[in-house]
């Protein structure tokens, strides 16, 4: 970098809107993806371990080991297999949401008060009635409580995928910041991935109020 480049050039910024627009999409995109494709397997797998519970140990150890490789290791474990592709980048992304998901939604399954689940079951719901409609519900605050963890980690983690040619908002921290040493694109990369973590916890956060309105009335109580 040289001595006199300022830490933040604006007309850089906005010669670049469309680029930074399109990279904050495409951060947001990975992200989703994720999220989601996390939460729909954590979910089957959260159902499992509610129906056979000794599948708890061997779901946790899995995704604890998981959770624990660092995750340019894992990256790169899984680049021989897909390459440096979009999917080797969701693929390492979607491993990380496990442990907090599977964790968060047994958590809540657990929580569920026994003599409501006895209440239930004597006015005739089967087990399958009472997960959908008593304990899942009931579970809603804790399962968002681990939505969020998992949507705000791996925002930061979408980042580390541009290493292998992927990343969004990495792009520039990686590509453009660090390897030209150009401090503009660093502080911009960061600064809008900051921002959309915390714009995603918030609006997680209000999904969760409007999804379980009796737990605020309860809190004000």
């Amino acid at each position: 970098m040289p001595p006199d480049e300022p830490l933040l050039r604006i007309d850089w910024v906005v010669a670049n809107l469309d680029e930074i627009g399109r990279r904050l999409v495409e951060h947001l995109t990975m992200t989703l993806v994720a999220v989601g494709i996390g939460f729909a397997i954590s979910f089957a797998l959260a159902v499992l371990i509610w129906r056979f519970r000794l599948f708890y140990g061997p779901v946790l150890a899995v995704s604890g080991i998981l959770y624990t490789i660092p995750s340019l290791a894992l990256f790169f474990l899984i680049i021989p297999i897909f390459g440096f592709t979009l999917l080797s980048a969701e693929v390492a992304l979607v491993s990380y949401t496990f442990l907090i998901l599977v964790r968060n939604m047994v958590a809540g399954l657990d929580a569920v008060p026994e003599e409501i689940r006895e209440a239930a079951t004597g006015m005739g719901f089967t087990r399958w009635q009472r997960l959908w409609r008593i304990e899942l519900p009931m579970s809603l605050p804790i399962i968002m409580a681990g939505a969020r963890i998992a949507t705000v980690t791996t925002v930061g983690l979408v980042t580390v995928t541009a290493l292998i040619g992927q990343g969004g908002l990495g792009y520039f921290i990686v590509t453009v910041g660090i390897r030209q040493f150009f401090p503009t694109a660093i502080l911009v990369g960061s600064l809008l991935s900051i921002v959309l973590a915390v714009l995603a916890d918030v609006g997680l956060l209000g999904l969760e109020r409007l999804l379980t309105p009796w737990a605020r009335s309860q809190a004000l109580a």
